[in-house]
């Protein structure tokens, strides 16, 4: 089993989106090649969930992570952050060992 958690900030937000989106609209997160560090994470609405999605909920918000990127985000916190840079969805990743200094991209 993966555990990947959203946290009540991001749960929030993804609603917030998800509002203005037709029904059935879920936020797809996976993991792409790229970035500086090597990997990065893309972030999409996408209304159609593919039967071997993993499929994260909480309060209402659903995200979808196909079977590839589970395998590199297992144990991954998903949050969303408002600070001086922007805002933004993090991705807390336990199993990268390195990051670029933004935090969207990284290595495993």
């Amino acid at each position: 089993m993966t555990d990947i958690v959203l946290t009540e900030r991001a749960a929030r937000r993804i609603k917030e989106i998800m509002a203005g989106e037709p029904e059935g609209s879920a936020l797809r997160i996976s993991v792409e090649g790229g970035g500086c560090s090597g990997f990065q994470y893309a972030f999409e609405i996408d209304r159609t969930r593919q039967d071997d999605d993993l499929v994260v909920e909480r309060d209402g918000a659903r995200v979808l992570v196909d079977p590839v990127s589970v395998q590199y985000m297992s144990g991954s916190t998903i949050d969303f952050v408002d600070d001086l840079i922007g805002q933004s969805f993090k991705v807390q990743n336990p199993q990268a060992t390195m990051s670029c200094g933004c935090g969207t991209s990284f290595s495993i």
